[in-house]
């Protein structure tokens, strides 16, 4: 592979890693602070569109060194999204199949999405993002598979293992650092499998304790797929409380408003999930005024198209003849 080049073997070679990072976009209309920039990391320029490339690779490569992937044995996972296609495109270019367990409340967009890159579906009725302890819930229903079928399905289980950690730690921690020469002063992340947000503030706080890293979290009643607040982190045992310095909590109207500013003041074709890093990013600036911040966004705006039309109606607007 040649990165200057940009020329590939195959879809594997284009992961990210620091010397291939996914890309810091300054925002420039949208923060009112000259003395605290804010730098977007464009995550939905990985390879399958969002964060959730570097788990799901990592995830499947630890599956496959493991032996687990034998001949006629797929994988079973739940997702609300990201992470199912992501890993679905990864393990059918490797020639393994993945049935996804999905909430039904998870857009149609992620749904035929998924669908497109080849998983097998099962939707269930659930919690947005899949959460334990709900009888079939779409967890422990994966898990059932993998348990009444090993010989047919492996579960990573994106919640618990810890190689979604150390793939934060290895590639989107390194990749900031180098990206700011050491600069970062506040990383903003939002909350989910939080492998994310503990692997990347492990290797930033080993590099400079004073990093300040700051969780954005949703209201509760939200519909933001993919993204929890702390009393839904049940689901994770990866949430590492004491790497985090603030967590905010933001009404989750505004993930989707917000969103649309990024798409129309910044060109940032960014997600509701994104929309709600930045306001709460936008919190801390007012606060402490002087930083230089990074917020990771996770994916882009195309898979949310009918919850924004729920949300801003307007958008919906003249679209008939």
């Amino acid at each position: 592979m040649n990165h200057q080049t940009r020329v590939y073997d195959n879809i594997f070679e284009l992961l990210p890693t620091e010397q291939n990072p996914t890309p810091l976009v300054r925002l420039n209309q949208l923060n009112p602070m000259p003395g605290f920039p804010l730098y977007a990391k464009l995550e939905w320029m990985n390879p399958f569109g969002s964060v959730k490339d570097r788990a799901a690779w990592a995830l499947l490569r630890d599956l496959e060194e493991r032996g687990l992937l034998t001949e006629g044995r797929g994988l079973v996972e739940p997702t609300s999204g990201n992470t199912g296609i992501s890993l679905a495109a990864l393990a059918r270019a490797r020639g393994h199949r993945l049935l996804a367990v999905v909430p039904n409340k998870v857009p149609q967009e992620k749904k035929i999405l998924l669908k497109i890159v080849g998983a097998d579906l099962e939707v269930i009725s659930d919690e947005l993002c899949p959460a334990p302890g709900l009888g079939d819930g779409s967890i422990n229903l994966a898990k059932t598979h993998a348990k009444a079928s090993p010989q047919k399905y492996v579960m990573p289980n994106q919640y618990e293992n810890a190689k979604n950690v150390e793939a934060h730690y290895t590639t989107t921690g390194p990749e900031i650092w180098r990206q700011t020469e050491g600069r970062i002063t506040h990383l903003f992340v939002s909350l989910g499998t939080c492998g994310t947000v503990s692997g990347t503030a492990k290797f930033l706080r080993e590099k400079n304790p004073d990093v300040k890293i700051i969780a954005v979290q949703p209201t509760e009643g939200h519909d933001v797929p993919g993204l929890r607040n702390v009393a839904q982190l049940g689901v994770s045992k990866l949430f590492d409380a004491a790497l985090v310095d603030d967590i905010l909590e933001v009404d989750f109207r505004l993930a989707y408003t917000r969103a649309v500013e990024l798409c129309r003041h910044e060109g940032l074709l960014a997600g509701p999930s994104s929309g709600l890093i930045f306001e709460g990013a936008l919190e801390i600036v007012r606060r402490d005024q002087h930083g230089h911040g990074v917020m990771i966004f996770p994916d882009n705006i195309f898979k949310y198209t009918s919850n924004l039309v729920k949300h801003i109606p307007e958008l919906g607007a003249g679209l008939q003849p």
